[in-house]
């Protein structure tokens, strides 16, 4: 955990987890490159100053993330804050009941009641300081739609779905402090798309819709895709608790 000594004159924080790579890097560059202060949750080691290496996955990272977020926040005195909660993972991909049980529960920790738990945490330092934030989740269309072989990830997005939109409801009653905002950021060349078409038919029988995405060229860049979920975070064209894709953009 490391909180450099406070900037004189901050104006947004972003606070990214997931930004080691493919659509949190996207993120963490574009919100750089627009001026604001960037702060970042990974497994992974990293060069900026307001870093917290954590596995997200682990139930006991979830306070250590709350008191960094804590510490972070009364240090660097943003007028505002933008939390993008983008990291997730597909492994184990296969059918419930016929998967590693280990990596399952880490899957549903991290997927499912991480976004939840670190949704509450960041709304509660917002509401302690009084700064107004923006905090996004990142959702996708397998919240709507069944896929075989990856229940427990569909299951997730779905909840991420109903928690902004109740987050939304919320603070409706709270003057609206906080904006909640689910975005799917549609298929994107990413390790977790690798990982997708390197599935057996078995696992993951649509898997060949996936590979033939790739192999048309369909997949976005996660360059561009992070800026535009920035762009869109700093929007003020969408109603609190929505649940999108990067058509709000257009």
């Amino acid at each position: 955990m490391t909180t450099d000594q406070p900037n004189p004159n901050p104006t947004t924080l972003a606070i990214i987890t997931g930004a080691s790579r493919g659509i949190g890097a996207g993120i963490a560059a574009a919100a750089a490159g627009d001026g604001a202060l960037v702060a970042a949750c990974n497994r992974s080691a990293s060069d900026l100053a307001d870093h917290l290496t954590a596995d997200l996955g682990d139930p006991a990272a979830w306070p250590v993330f709350a008191e960094w977020l804590d510490e972070l926040v009364d240090a660097r005195q943003p007028d505002r804050i933008v939390f993008v909660h983008n990291a997730a993972t597909l492994t184990p991909i296969g059918f419930a009941g016929e998967v590693d049980p280990a990596g399952y529960r880490t899957n549903v920790l991290l997927n499912s009641a991480a976004p939840q738990v670190l949704g509450d945490a960041a709304i509660r330092t917002a509401r302690r300081t009084n700064t107004p934030m923006v905090l996004v989740q990142l959702s996708s269309g397998a919240g709507k739609n069944p896929y075989p072989g990856w229940t427990s990830y569909c299951a997730s997005k779905a909840a991420v779905d109903m928690w902004v939109r109740s987050v939304g409801v919320e603070q409706a009653e709270r003057q609206e402090l906080v904006r909640a905002l689910a975005i799917s950021p549609g298929v994107v060349a990413t390790e977790m798309q690798a990982e997708i078409r390197s599935s057996d038919e078995e696992a993951f029988p649509n898997v060949e819709r996936f590979r033939g995405m790739h192999d048309e060229g369909a997949l976005a860049e996660p360059g561009e895709v992070g800026a535009k979920i920035w762009a869109i975070a700093n929007s003020t064209s969408w109603e609190n608790g929505t649940v999108g894709d990067l058509s709000l953009l257009d």
